[in-house]
């Protein structure tokens, strides 16, 4: 795709980029296919290219409107297009530099912006989630049931277990997913733990920056990935083997540190660093595995045999953002869990970080088409590997299914304690 870009533009790092992933896109629409807004609303401007032009024109000069934004703001960043792509369009990278520049020319709305503060307020800090996630748990019981079926019970995630292996991983704990799901990252600990990986935390790191990145607060965002590599570094130097995000979508975020702060000479080399150590939940458990012992394997598959069948939901962060379409499942089916089979299971569900909070009515047709899949072969339980999947469907599914969704790593957690724990 040729480009013009206006003079007003000449100098912005940002555009540079935009031109550059511009220029690999061939027009070939490809991507229409496997856009889920487009399938949904069926308008180009909702699809890949038609996003992908109306930056092209904002670049070159034309003056974008609220529909424009309105447009761009519709995009799940769900990535599957990047997969669908024969031409390698980073597209990624490109909404999110393209949302930017519109947003800094066409103002947002009052009621966005008090929304868009909240969260900003809320959700990047695990100390102001917890306690009103406590709240709504004690005072569940008096509320109405469909707001009450909106909030998880406590969980008791059972104890983390003492470092003690010479191989050590960092985890990054998140921002809601202890409060709301605490047993993630404790499973994971647990698992890495017999393959003779101790998991460690350090408690000065926080959100991976996500929220505010994909809330175009990037410059808050890259300070947090700032924050985060200085509470990390000694660990790092120390001679950890990995970043875990037991999240993918904080997994991709991570990948990125090394882009986003390609720039900044101080800690460009850091967060490249970051980046090649961070890994995905099923990048460290394939590999960990390998060390377990065949006894304890046995004991899995025997677990794993007697669960039921399984219907695993690959968030899109983990599929098209970091690549790993069908790992998780294989893994799965290796160590003896029957899984189901999931209609357009590359398609988002819907919840895509803060998406279903300002895009309502897109999300909730999506959250219904994939629970209906999900639930459609029968389940005795529905895994994912994102937090925000987890909730999203979880909200979702039938109460006459009353089907539980769960991380898949507390899968494997329940398999090696013989299916002892709930």
């Amino acid at each position: 795709m040729q480009t013009q870009i206006s003079a007003e533009y000449s100098a912005d790092p940002r555009v540079t980029e935009i031109e550059a992933i511009l220029r690999k896109c061939v027009h070939c629409g490809m991507c229409l296919a496997t856009c889920p807004t487009y399938q949904l609303l069926g308008d180009e401007l909702d699809s890949p290219r038609g996003r992908i032009y109306q930056i092209k024109q904002v670049v070159e000069g034309h003056a974008p409107t609220v529909e424009t934004l309105r447009h761009l703001d519709r995009c799940l960043t769900c990535r599957n297009c990047e997969t669908t792509c024969p031409s390698g369009v980073d597209y990624g990278h490109l909404i999110d530099n393209g949302r930017a520049l519109v947003e800094e020319r066409v103002p947002r709305g009052i009621l966005f912006r008090i929304k868009r503060g909240f969260l900003l307020q809320l959700l990047p800090h695990r100390a102001r989630v917890q306690p009103l996630v406590r709240l709504g748990q004690a005072v569940r019981g008096l509320m109405p049931h469909v707001i009450a079926r909106r909030i998880p019970g406590p969980v008791d995630p059972g104890l983390w277990p003492e470092t003690r292996h010479t191989r050590r991983m960092l985890v990054l704990e998140g921002c809601v997913q202890p409060a709301l799901a605490p047993a993630t990252n404790v499973a994971a600990a647990r698992v890495l733990d017999a393959c003779g990986v101790s998991l460690i935390t350090v408690r000065q790191a926080g959100c991976c920056g996500a929220v505010q990145f994909h809330l175009n607060q990037q410059a808050d965002a890259l300070n947090q990935m700032r924050r985060n590599i200085d509470a990390w570094w000694p660990e790092i130097e120390s001679g950890v083997i990995g970043v875990l995000a037991t999240a993918s979508g904080c997994g991709v975020m991570l990948k990125d540190y090394g882009h986003a702060l390609a720039s900044d000479p101080e800690y460009a080399e850091k967060a490249e660093r970051v980046s090649a150590l961070a890994v995905d939940t099923v990048e460290a458990v394939r590999s960990a595995l390998d060390t377990l012992e065949e006894n304890r394997l046995t004991q899995v598959r025997a677990a794993a045999s007697a669960a039921g069948p399984i219907a695993f939901h690959p968030p899109c962060t983990l599929q098209h953002g970091q690549r790993l379409a069908g790992v998780t499942e294989g893994l799965l089916r290796r160590l003896g869990f029957t899984l189901t089979k999931v209609e357009n299971s590359h398609l988002c569900c819907g919840s895509a970080g803060t998406y279903s909070i300002f895009q309502p009515k897109i999300a909730g047709q999506l959250q219904f088409n994939k629970v209906s899949a999900l639930e459609a072969g029968r389940p005795t339980i529905i895994a994912t590997a994102n937090i925000g999947c987890q909730l999203h469907i979880g909200q979702g599914v039938s109460e006459s299914s009353g089907v539980p969704v769960v991380h898949w790593i507390e899968l494997i957690d329940q398999a090696l304690a013989g299916g002892a724990r709930a």
